[in-house]
């Protein structure tokens, strides 16, 4: 990659922005032409057998720059960049408009504002900790996700988290995982709200262990003729954005087309502590390989 990164000219907080709670990781087998749609051109898209890596990274912070909220990023795939490859969200979802505001203008994130619902299917275990994926008991917790814009509401998603999901150690204690410091870089950019292409990195600490995969339902999305969706990719790939051509319905239901891939593995993060860094400019001389 030939690129020169610059500062970016965003400033809706000042950076490092912290944000602590807990989140559900799930990695999904997505395929590749379904993700290329999210993609800038300047991408290329790490692919094998015609599919790519995605998921959701669906998150609950206790403390933020913008208090108490939930997030839903949907992860679209993995993008090359020698010598790694980074995420890249297809869109975002939370329910705050704090949060949404700078995750687009600050961030370059294809935000939203949604609601998210919850409720048990158990009664109620609070223990000590203020992990929302530990504080029921047997059963399973149902978030319901709707996108909100202005005075109306469109469902989203649906998902079943099971919370009987501890592993138990030999003490007979739950076992929490490992204590785990890594750092994610991530491109974002390319929106209506923030055109340039952007890269971010994420300090993350926390406790990860793997968990019962999430069960996640919605709408399915309509079947596109593989040669008709080939022709749409080659039309918004034309052009800058990598929603160009797209209508706003569309990039919605290729984003539920994401969630209802072929889940794989789920971590749970527990004691969540990320740190973002403000996001640098990244301009390109040629296509990233």
């Amino acid at each position: 990659m030939d690129a020169v990164e610059t500062k970016s000219p965003t400033g809706f907080l000042k950076p490092p922005w912290l944000f602590k709670g807990s989140a559900l990781y799930q990695l999904h087998l997505v395929k590749a032409a379904t993700a290329r749609t999210f993609i800038p051109k300047e991408f290329r898209l790490v692919e094998a057998f015609g599919y790519t890596l995605g998921g959701f990274f669906l998150a609950q912070y206790e403390d933020s720059p913008f208090g108490m909220f939930d997030e839903l990023v949907v992860i679209a795939g993995i993008v090359w960049n020698p010598p790694t490859s980074c995420a890249w969200a297809a869109r975002v979802l939370v329910n705050s408009h704090g949060a949404c505001l700078h995750g687009r203008k600050d961030v370059g994130l294809p935000s939203h504002h949604a609601g998210f619902s919850k409720r048990t299917a158990a009664i109620k275990r609070r223990d000590t900790s203020s992990d929302f994926l530990n504080s029921v008991g047997a059963g399973y917790l149902d978030i319901r996700v709707s996108e909100i814009n202005d005075s109306s509401e469109v469902e989203f998603c649906s998902m079943k988290l099971p919370t009987s999901v501890s592993l138990e150690s030999t003490s007979g204690k739950s076992w929490m995982g490992p204590l785990v410091k890594m750092a994610l870089p991530s491109f974002s950019g390319k929106t209506e709200y923030n055109p340039q292409l952007l890269k971010y990195s994420c300090q993350i600490e926390c406790r990860v262990r793997p968990v019962k995969i999430a069960k996640v339902s919605g709408q399915i999305p309509t079947v596109t003729d593989d040669r008709e969706e080939s022709s749409d990719l080659q039309s918004s790939n034309s052009i800058n954005s990598p929603f160009a051509g797209l209508s706003e319905n569309e990039t919605r239901q290729r984003s539920i087309s994401v969630l209802l891939s072929k889940p794989l593995l789920a971590l749970q993060f527990s004691f969540l502590r990320m740190q973002v860094e403000a996001p640098t400019v990244v301009v390109c001389h040629s296509k990233m390989q």
